[in-house]
């Protein structure tokens, strides 16, 4: 398709979304525990809800850390009938999210915890929905499908990136094709998260990392885009002020709490300003790197992330000329040309400084139609400031691939 057929389409696609968006309900409730202890604080609150059969949603690393154990102490002590899914991976599957929901029915739940990283949050959801419903979750697949009860969900995230703990999209993975899928709707925001930065004391220096750059992703593109909607802009640059002045410190010293907590309300505070305006083009590309070739989410952010500004800078210039000045890039005086480049530059400087490669050597030449066609499938859902065509995605690539 021509891209001018594209962009016209583009345009459609955006007046429609908004369109719905505005017709949906939003009374949704949502509510935070934050600071030491805080996974304490959700647990009796969800006993307060009269919850008495909960099902914990998580992987067994977690478990055989001890994480989870420490998370749902009180919980367990407040007489809590709790089971366990610990079979959720990295790309959670509709396979995953079957057994889960098969899980939780057996166990008779009444509640769903998830406790993890997005992986286990994203999962969650829609076992939380697919427990009470007997729908195929892939019909469910784009926004505002889910529209029949959920079991009451919580979640306690136990890293500081994806913010799926604030956002009511969830993304799971066919298990075939790899192919990744979103399914979005205001009932699937949890009720209630824990931001407890003693659960991230642990996180490994490279997953600090990763994580990081994916939350800095979120509130980028959740800056830059186009449509101006709710608290997006505010939420975005707190976010990115907190994650520039935490994520190098936390990768060096994960003991250190305030460095920890300052990046878990940065991951948070970029959910919220997703969860009102969606992602963007680096997200389109990265979706299908990860499908494809099993990289991690936050890395494969990472490597996309400076080259997509690159690619939008001119559109995205003022908006990236202020978040150079806000992280102390650049001088308001200097002009937006300037700026931008210099807010491109502290990206990639800090991407580099939390140990990232610019490059991947999984990311093969012979994959690029494939992905492309993909990534261009998905950015015609984002509002991001230039849409991508198949030249500029495929340039991405080359520069990325190792």
């Amino acid at each position: 398709m021509p891209q001018f057929l594209r962009e016209f389409l583009h345009g459609l696609i955006a007046i429609l979304m908004k369109t719905v968006v505005r017709l949906t309900p939003s009374d949704v409730r949502h509510t935070s525990f934050v600071g030491d202890n805080s996974a304490g604080q959700l647990c009796r609150h969800i006993l307060r809800t009269g919850a008495s059969k909960v099902l914990v949603v998580t992987d067994k690393p977690l478990r055989e850390l001890g994480v989870v154990d420490r998370a749902v102490a009180d919980l367990v002590a407040g007489g809590a009938d709790v089971a366990y899914y610990d079979g959720v991976l990295p790309d959670p599957t509709f396979d995953q999210v079957a057994e889960g929901a098969r899980q939780a029915r057996a166990h008779d739940a009444d509640a769903i915890l998830a406790i993890g990283g997005g992986s286990s949050m994203d999962a969650a959801k829609i076992i939380a929905a697919s427990a009470t419903s007997d729908e195929s979750p892939v019909d469910w697949v784009g926004f505002g499908k889910v529209k029949h009860d959920i079991l009451k969900l919580y979640a306690i995230p136990t890293t500081s990136g994806t913010g799926s703990e604030a956002t009511m999209g969830a993304v799971i993975s066919d298990p075939v094709s790899h192919e990744k899928s979103i399914i979005s709707g205001g009932v699937l925001l949890p009720l209630a998260v824990a931001l407890d930065p003693e659960l991230l004391a642990g996180l490994p220096p490279h997953i600090t990392a990763a994580t990081g750059m994916d939350a800095l992703t979120h509130a980028i593109e959740a800056y830059i885009g186009t449509w101006e909607r709710g608290t997006r802009k505010e939420d975005s640059r707190v976010a990115v002020r907190l994650i520039f002045d935490n994520l190098a410190q936390a990768c060096k010293d994960g003991s250190d709490m305030e460095a920890r907590y300052g990046m878990a309300m940065g991951a948070y505070y970029a959910g919220i300003a997703i969860n009102q305006v969606n992602v963007g083009n680096v997200h389109a590309i990265a979706h299908q790197l990860g499908g494809k070739y099993g990289i991690p989410h936050g890395l494969a952010n990472a490597l996309v992330l400076p080259h997509v500004l690159e690619f939008c800078r001119e559109e995205a210039e003022k908006e990236l000329a202020e978040l150079a000045v806000l992280v102390g890039a650049g001088e308001a005086g200097e002009g937006d040309a300037v700026l931008s480049q210099k807010f491109i530059k502290v990206v990639r400087d800090l991407r580099t400084e939390v140990g990232i490669s610019d490059t991947s050597e999984k990311i093969k030449r012979e994959d690029f139609g494939a992905i492309t066609q993909l990534a261009l499938a998905e950015g015609m859902g984002y509002f991001s400031p230039r849409l991508l065509d198949k030249a500029s995605v495929q340039a991405i690539l080359s520069n990325i691939a190792g």
